[in-house]
């Protein structure tokens, strides 16, 4: 009997790996089991036109496999983009491992994940993400060369939580010289959602400068420790979309702009380190324009813990990693002006700019052939 192939359209009807929205020309997607440890992860490999696909590890109990798979293709597909719009020479990929870091995760599975990263020959490099340490990359290390942010200890570049921070501490100021035509975020109110290592590394730039911080979290003890060390405000309201607030910093888990949430909004700024905020780039991101509130895209100002583990690859030191990191003030005006010259979002504005350095690498590669 002839073999037969589902069009696109069948497959998305069908709804599988091939059909999903964010699969998105993915080049490869390995899922990794191992009964011995209970390791149960994904590894996505979005883009290599720059070069290996780079990108953390995220442990995080999914509801269900295909939360996770989803999970996985968004993120390592923000991961092309991040890397191509900072100026990288590195592919998008990511990875997930499937249950609670903080009963399930083992220094085995660690290595078995390892395992799984060093066959692919470095096609894929992790690094750390959330549920992550910097001692689980040393871990992975003992596995395999293909991973980064491990311990200055061990010749890394350590917690690139910190650089993350500062990048969307810039990236905030740079929204908010183009929305309240001053970068001074003095006085300014702002609502920080999630107040992981990245959260809590923006509320410290941000108390300094003096904004009135109100914070949230759905871990309370680390809230209220959090809120005591830097004298921030709790957030106590029914809906935090609905806060008072200049600018909401979303730091959590991604989506939290979508349908339900979109018209509630009234910060005038969104800026924050979580990643694929927009659960619809394209429908949320046109509603936030319409709306008068500029969206600073995430994936351009959370790229500083990628620039972070970028120079253990490219072995450039503290001053240069500063450096590139302080450049998305400028990218992020940068953009904003591209997408009002060009009638676009500031989503859209970013995507294409990064797109246009993907497509000129291509290019280039294929006359190399």
């Amino acid at each position: 009997m002839d073999a037969t192939f589902a069009t696109g359209k069948e497959l998305q009807k069908m709804d599988p790996v091939f059909g999903q929205l964010s699969f998105d020309d993915h080049e490869q997607i390995v899922f990794c089991n191992d009964k011995d440890t209970g390791l149960k992860a994904i590894i996505g490999i979005h883009n290599s036109v720059m070069g290996p696909a780079l990108g953390g590890t995220r442990m995080w109990n999914y509801n269900t496999e295909w939360e996770a798979l989803n999970d996985v293709l968004r993120l390592s597909r923000g991961m092309t983009y991040k890397s191509a719009i900072t100026g990288l020479n590195i592919g998008g990929g990511k990875a997930v491992i499937i249950g609670d870091a903080k009963t399930q995760k083992t220094p085995e599975l660690m290595r078995k994940f390892g395992e799984f990263v060093h066959s692919l020959g470095g096609r894929y490099i992790t690094a750390e993400d959330v549920g992550m340490e910097t001692k689980d990359m040393d871990t992975v290390r003992d596995v395999t060369p293909y991973v980064t942010g491990i311990s200055e200890e061990r010749g890394g570049s350590g917690n690139p939580s910190p650089i993350t921070a500062y990048g969307v501490y810039l990236g905030m100021k740079a929204a908010a010289k183009s929305q309240f035509g001053t970068d001074v975020l003095d006085g300014k109110k702002v609502l920080v959602q999630g107040i992981g290592h990245v959260g809590e590394a923006l509320v410290e730039y941000l108390t300094k400068e003096g904004a009135i911080v109100t914070i949230t979290d759905i871990n309370e003890e680390r809230l209220l420790q959090v809120a005591a060390k830097y004298n921030a405000a709790i957030y106590t309201g029914n809906d935090l979309y609905t806060a008072d607030v200049d600018i909401y910093a979303p730091c959590a888990m991604g989506a939290i702009i979508n349908d339900d949430t979109v018209n509630k909004i009234k910060a005038k700024v969104i800026a924050g380190a979580a990643n694929n905020q927009l659960a619809d780039e394209n429908v949320h991101g046109l509603r936030l324009q319409e709306r008068g509130i500029l969206y600073a895209p995430d994936f351009l100002i959370n790229a500083g813990g990628i620039i972070n583990v970028y120079a253990e690859l490219e072995h450039y030191g503290k001053a240069e990693i500063m450096t590139k990191t302080e450049n998305i003030y400028n990218t992020t005006l940068e953009i904003i002006d591209y997408a009002v010259k060009n009638g676009m979002t500031t989503h859209k504005a970013a995507l294409t700019i990064a797109q246009n350095r993907i497509d000129a690498r291509r290019i280039e590669n294929a006359a190399k052939k």
